[in-house]
């Protein structure tokens, strides 16, 4: 394992030890980092990980406020605004689809630019949407104007990507399930935030330009804050020799899979569950507005739990059991959607929130898990097999990132076909009910299910098969 090193933000005071990056000028680079040494990780590391992990957690949830804009946004829009229910769903689609995308590039952009330094970009270009958004939100807009400018929110659905690998490369893995909680979750909370900031502007007689007006500043804060206090990691090098390993590794599309299931049931039910109160049961945009935010908000709170239990007792048993609860939530759902029961359906769509929340941070924390366990299986050990867990959680994250993000995608197409064919969101939630089956089977076979021994081959007393992958 590699000495602690006394490296700063600013760099460190002598030449870097062998091994470590060059040393890099014009910006807060950390030269070396092992937060595996305890050590290292008690004098300097935890310090300067958490400080960033802050700084993060603010620029990504300014993030998911302008990616998720539209949400509410369309609960301003009227019969005067020209657009049917169907309408309103295929732009939140549209929205949704180009944030997902977003977040292949982004993860990489940590590699090319530093994590400080995207930061910093990224949250800059917020400003672009938020600033078109606000030009044109008005009756008489055309609807392919707003799915030009709503694709333009996309952009904050990739600052996810880009914030979660950079903070994993600043955690060890025994905090990874904790950190990656949080900093999701702080960036998820953006949801209902910008939910509950419409709440106001509608309470208050204002028009949708107003709730744009207020984000405009928070954007150049959060670029501002980035810039000044946050810090370049130069170990974490491009490598497009990961982006292959990871996209070649199974174990990344089975991740993907699963945080379909998770955190697209969260944005797309984020995007949708105002349209849904809407559309099939009449209530107002200033009804709508007092619900939508409750549930996004116990969503994102419990992220961290989710990634804290995992941490505890296993990523991919509290994933299980919570898919398993996901179901069940979603078949009470089917019956208060077929009675119409307004009541029910509210407080059980909550329930749902909460728990694809918790599902966010019991996936997440399994995928540095599962590339540290084949480090492991391929005889790495030490920081050699940090480095290699490092390199490919972080590579995957962005794949994984992008295509659980298709689920919101997936949800909001859903709900439109829906409503086209029965007048409500009945069917939408009966297919949600085989997904999440699927990702129950899926989650038992392949990280928990125990092989089975194999005839005349002895298992040494006291001891147990082991499962056939990872049990993360």
């Amino acid at each position: 394992m590699t000495a602690p090193s006394t490296a700063t933000a600013a760099g460190p005071p002598g030449p870097p030890p062998e091994g470590a990056a060059p040393l890099r000028r014009g910006g807060r680079w950390i030269e070396t980092w092992d937060p595996e040494d305890p050590v290292f990780w008690e004098r300097t590391g935890r310090r300067t990980a958490r400080r960033n992990l802050l700084l993060s957690v603010l620029s990504e949830h300014i993030g998911f406020s302008v990616w998720t804009l539209w949400s509410v946004l369309v609960l301003f829009m009227g019969p005067e605004y020209g657009l049917t229910p169907a309408d309103k769903f295929l732009l939140t689609s549209v929205v949704t689809l180009v944030g997902a995308a977003a977040r292949v590039p982004y993860t990489f952009a940590v590699a090319v630019f530093g994590g400080r330094n995207w930061t910093v970009i990224s949250a800059g270009l917020l400003l672009i949407p938020t600033t078109a958004a606000f030009a044109v939100m008005r009756p008489g807009t055309s609807f392919g104007t707003f799915l030009l400018v709503g694709m333009l929110a996309g952009v904050g659905g990739g600052n996810f990507a880009s914030s979660m690998t950079n903070i994993n490369a600043f955690f060890p893995l025994r905090e990874k399930g904790w950190a990656l909680g949080l900093n999701a979750g702080g960036g998820n909370i953006g949801v209902p935030v910008i939910q509950l900031a419409a709440l106001a502007v509608i309470g208050a007689g204002g028009g949708p330009r107003v709730l744009l007006a207020v984000y405009l500043p928070l954007v150049v804060a959060a670029a501002v804050l980035a810039a000044l206090f946050m810090d370049n990691l130069a170990p974490v090098r491009n490598d497009t020799g990961a982006a292959e390993d990871a996209a070649r590794d199974g174990h990344t599309w089975i991740m993907a899979f699963l945080y379909v299931g998770t955190f697209g049931s969260f944005i797309g039910y984020a995007f949708a569950f105002g349209q849904v109160l809407q559309t099939q049961f009449g209530r107002t945009p200033l009804d709508a507005a007092y619900l939508t935010f409750i549930g996004p908000l116990l969503g994102s709170l419990v992220r961290p739990v989710g990634g804290r239990l995992a941490d505890r007792h296993g990523g991919a048993r509290i994933t299980l059991w919570n898919f398993a609860a996901m179901a069940v939530t979603t078949g009470v759902l089917v019956v208060a959607s077929t009675e119409r029961s307004s009541a029910l359906f509210v407080a059980v769509f909550v329930v749902l929130f909460a728990l694809s929340g918790l599902g966010n941070g019991s996936t997440y924390k399994m995928i540095p898990g599962i590339f540290q366990a084949k480090a492991a299986s391929l005889g790495l050990t030490g920081e050699e097999a940090a480095r290699y867990g490092r390199r490919l959680s972080g590579a995957s994250m962005g794949l994984i990132g992008a295509l659980g993000a298709l689920g919101g995608v997936g949800i909001n197409l859903a709900f439109r076909q829906s409503f086209l064919s029965y007048g409500s969101g009945t069917g939408a939630f009966v297919a949600f009910l085989g997904f999440y089956a699927a990702c129950i089977t899926v989650t038992w076979a392949v990280y928990l299910r125990r092989p089975p021994v194999r005839a005349g081959v002895e298992v040494p007393p006291g001891r147990e098969p082991r499962p056939a992958r990872a049990e993360v």
